[in-house]
């Protein structure tokens, strides 16, 4: 089986250790996601179709894999218009959205604290390997799931004609993904949460920085106070550039830690200098490399970034954004392997 040539020895306190800035005995894994096609891959065959069963091969695979955790997301819903044009992929039109209006708001569905679904979180506890926690995923956080609700082009409309509008939109959505955070983190077998909301492109933010800080920062820092409330730490994973409000999330949000680095944008050993004192980065092999390097250059460049971030602890590995179906196999089980290889701090 194409599992990477590594003992498994899953122990959560490596990930906490790192999140809470302290040095673990070896740098562990972490990634936001790893496409299904990726897990059928390294397993060879297809997974149960009873959800227990299918949870405890999953738990499996990711035991497996070398990862001390398991993921799991709680299901908020939260419509809206996608396409897929037949593929496996979705996206939402960057044209129109389901919210323009406020009349379209005052008709929308929205979702209160009790409609929230955390079945995966129990099947996840439940499947538990040894020494393993769950990783409670919050998808979209205020600003990814504001962007899918209302579309590209009327966000930035509203932003600049109706900021009522789009502050209401964050309101309703923080108002639901705070609770959930308090009850992830209020979950046992949860030993951390993380919040996932791209707010970046390559050159800056998606919108200006001084509207995140108003309308979408102060709920990402009552995601982390929640959290933190009940002993547990906060990941945020964004793409894009962040550089404008890094600072912000650092120390005026307080995440504990920061997942998806590019490259072309700022790679991982320069966040190591710039903020890798006061916060946890994680993950920073650039997908691009993953996908189309070959695993000698991944090992390499997995060499390069262990080296500039290993000192002080602080860090976890991993791609800079997720392991997606068109990465080779054998380049991401490099990048596995080398990290075991030489992320030992013993």
């Amino acid at each position: 089986m194409p599992y990477p040539a590594i003992t498994p020895e899953p122990d959560f306190a490596r990930l906490d250790t790192v999140l809470r800035g302290g040095v673990p005995d070896r740098v562990p894994l972490f990634e936001w996601y790893v496409e299904h096609p990726i897990l059928l891959a390294v397993r060879e065959a297809p997974f149960a179709e009873g959800l227990g069963a299918r949870w405890r091969e999953l738990a499996e695979v990711w035991r497996g894999l070398g990862y001390d955790y398991l993921p799991a997301s709680v299901d908020i819903p939260l419509p809206a218009d996608t396409v897929s044009a037949g593929t496996a992929r979705e996206w939402v039109p960057s044209a129109h959205g389901v919210i323009e209006t406020w009349e379209d708001f005052d008709r929308y569905p929205w979702p209160t604290a009790e409609q929230v679904g955390y079945y995966a979180i129990e099947h996840a506890a439940a499947a538990l390997p040894e020494g393993m926690k769950v990783l409670g995923k919050v998808g979209g956080a205020v600003f990814g799931n504001a962007l899918r609700i209302m579309g590209f082009a009327p966000l930035c409309y509203a932003v600049a004609d109706d900021p009522d509008l789009f502050a209401a939109v964050c309101t309703r959505i923080g108002e639901v993904q705070v609770a959930v955070v308090q009850a992830l983190a209020s979950h046992e077998a949860v030993g951390a949460v993380a919040v996932g909301g791209d707010m970046g492109y390559k050159s800056q933010t998606i919108i200006a920085p001084g509207v995140l800080r108003a309308q979408v920062l102060p709920w990402l820092q009552r995601f982390a106070e929640a959290a933190h409330a009940r002993g547990k730490p906060l990941a945020l994973h964004s793409c894009g550039n962040l550089t404008a409000i890094m600072d912000d999330l650092v120390t005026w949000v307080g995440i504990d830690g920061k997942h998806s680095f590019e490259d072309a944008i700022t790679p991982v050993t320069e966040a190591k200098r710039r903020w890798g004192d006061r916060v946890a980065l994680l993950g920073g092999i650039d997908t691009d490399l993953l996908a189309r390097g070959s695993p000698e250059q991944v090992r390499a460049r997995t060499r390069e970034v262990l080296e500039g971030c290993m000192p002080g602890g602080g860090f976890a590995l991993g791609s800079g954004c997720s392991i997606t179906d068109y990465i080779p196999l054998p380049n991401y089980l490099a990048m596995i392997e080398e990290g075991r290889r030489a992320g030992s701090y013993a």
